[in-house]
């Protein structure tokens, strides 16, 4: 088995949902593009990003929304060193269709009381329907290390939710412990590192709204 040295997850830049929720009453999620400021914030990440990787092979997942493939492209990385698949178990969380924005800001109330890992969203999923589909992803990514020619790095660009529930997966977290978790900003990035031991470590935290309340035994 080849496993990768680094896994890095990033998010997209800033979307137009991000500066104005009125226009999911427009238009699909999915279809949703980086601001000018969003583009600009994946270009400076792409900067980062080709420093870190330098001349190293790459196998890259990219969520199928338009904002995450805008956010690929303006990476900027050679595509001569870069293997990159579209992966749908790594979208956002649905949140139904068209939504119209009163009732979704009703229903993000309610998340916040109920808990982000175990609401749905009406007509849509709740994050624990999307660790389900990422702990699918997963498997498949396992798999593909079994090439002994498998890049050293793997780059996933996605989106806030997912990134956290991919390294609650990976890192086997408490649903206590992500419910205490922000959503990093957008373009910002984490990396999984194979340490000397065979073990992934998170390179940095990400950062704590709360402290994490367990039920029992898991702490």
């Amino acid at each position: 088995m080849s496993r990768p040295r680094r896994i890095v997850l990033i998010r997209h830049g800033e979307s137009e949902g991000n500066v104005d929720d009125t226009v999911y009453e427009r238009e699909p999620d999915h279809a949703l593009s980086l601001t000018e400021r969003g583009r600009k914030q994946a270009e400076e990440a792409g900067v980062r990003m080709r420093e870190l990787f330098g001349d190293e092979q790459v196998s890259a997942y990219v969520s199928p929304y338009r904002r995450t493939h805008q956010t690929f492209q303006a990476l900027g990385l050679d595509p001569h060193l870069v293997r990159v698949r579209e992966e749908p178990r790594l979208r956002e969380q649905d949140w139904g269709n068209w939504q119209e924005r009163e009732d979704v800001r009703k229903q993000k109330v309610y998340r916040d009381a109920y808990g982000h890992f175990f609401y749905r969203f009406a007509q849509g999923e709740s994050g624990a329907d999307v660790y389900d589909r990422v702990g699918a992803f997963l498997e498949s990514l396992w798999r593909s290390f079994e090439d002994p020619a498998h890049p050293p790095n793997v780059l996933i660009v996605t989106h806030g939710l997912t990134m956290r529930l991919f390294c609650m997966r990976w890192l086997h977290w408490t649903v206590a412990e992500f419910e205490c978790l922000s959503n990093p900003g957008n373009a910002e990035s984490r990396a999984l590192l194979l340490g000397p031991d065979g073990r992934y470590y998170l390179d940095r935290p990400f950062e704590r709204w709360c402290t994490p309340e367990s039920y029992g035994f898991t702490g």
